[in-house]
């Protein structure tokens, strides 16, 4: 199988066989969850131009971070890795945005293109960190995420914090998810209804 290769701010990410991994400077191991996104969306060459389109949107540098408390919740298990990230639903993220003091807190992030969000909106508070043209950004260093996307990550090993992915309808955000996990991160969640879910139930948009 030809070797096909994604264009990731200056370093060059080899996809072959569902697999792939970043080579030049910013090495790294991008887990097998970019296959899906190759699956869904293809592979594309985003340039540094692109990247300063988003940011000059106004999504790549998005307000602090809106931390929400969760309810109960379910877990899915990813036959892959045999970790799982804990489920949500339109009625518990709803719910969360009522009490954003409650612990443990909890960060949304919306994993689309600045494009689709300029055009649809978000979830109140979400941030946004494209997956689809940024699968490095749970392996990067803290630093460098901060400076790109304008906001800090969230810890890997917190206890009293949750991150919770969504997309358009579950696909980007079930690879963003394992693409945290593999990285480190052990309290993630997904909201798999995703956006298509949150506006068909009347939830309230942020633009």
């Amino acid at each position: 199988m030809a070797t096909r290769r994604l264009a990731i701010n200056g370093a060059t990410t080899a996809l072959r066989g569902g697999s792939s991994r970043l080579t030049g400077s910013g090495s790294a191991t991008i887990p097998t969850a970019a296959r899906i996104l190759r699956a869904s969306f293809g592979t594309t060459s985003l340039g540094p131009q692109q990247a300063a389109k988003g940011a000059a949107r106004g999504f790549a540098r998005p307000q602090l971070f809106r931390r929400i408390a969760p309810t109960s919740v379910r877990w899915s298990s990813d036959s892959a890795t045999g970790s799982g990230s804990k489920i949500w639903n339109f009625e518990e993220i709803n719910a969360a945005l009522s009490t954003p003091t409650s612990t443990p807190k909890v960060t949304i992030i919306d994993t689309r293109e600045p494009s689709e969000l300029s055009t649809t909106g978000r979830i109140p508070g979400a941030l946004n960190v494209p997956i689809a043209s940024a699968p490095d950004s749970f392996h990067i260093p803290a630093d460098e995420f901060a400076d790109r996307f304008g906001f800090e990550r969230p810890p890997p090993d917190s206890d009293g914090e949750v991150v919770v992915f969504y997309c358009k309808a579950g696909v980007r955000s079930r690879a963003a998810a394992q693409i945290a996990r593999e990285a480190g991160w052990k309290n993630v969640g997904e909201y798999p209804g995703s956006w298509l879910d949150w506006v068909q139930k009347g939830g309230k948009i942020e633009r």
